[in-house]
């Protein structure tokens, strides 16, 4: 079973879409800096750093202090109690899909 604690904070922390953008930044670069997640993102550094901070929480991203930098890469593992959650659905899907192809071979042989 899921924790259901780990699934709200990954979930809470996604839902937000300024920090799921953050999010796709860092998942895209490898590492970035606060510095560079600003530039032309239209977000003060400030409120990077706080949408950085409930990434981290929700282990969706780790820090890698460098001099006056810290760097930030996604952390892969992170996404897994939401891949978990959504496996519990794989069923219904796949019959749903399985119908919806049964049904457009009716309709176009």
């Amino acid at each position: 079973m899921i924790q259901q604690a780990s699934i709200d904070t990954l979930m809470r922390a996604l839902a937000d879409p300024t920090r799921r953008a953050v999010f796709e930044r860092i998942a895209e670069g490898g590492e970035i800096s606060v510095s560079d997640l600003t530039l032309g993102s239209g977000v003060t550094k400030g409120a990077v750093s706080q949408h950085l901070k409930a990434l981290k929480q929700a282990g969706l991203v780790c820090e890698r202090p460098e001099g006056r930098h810290v760097y930030y890469r996604a952390e892969p593992a992170g996404l897994a109690p939401l891949a978990d959650w959504m496996s519990h659905y794989d069923a219904f899907w796949r019959q749903r899909f399985g119908n919806l192809r049964e049904l457009l071979k009716e309709i176009d042989p």
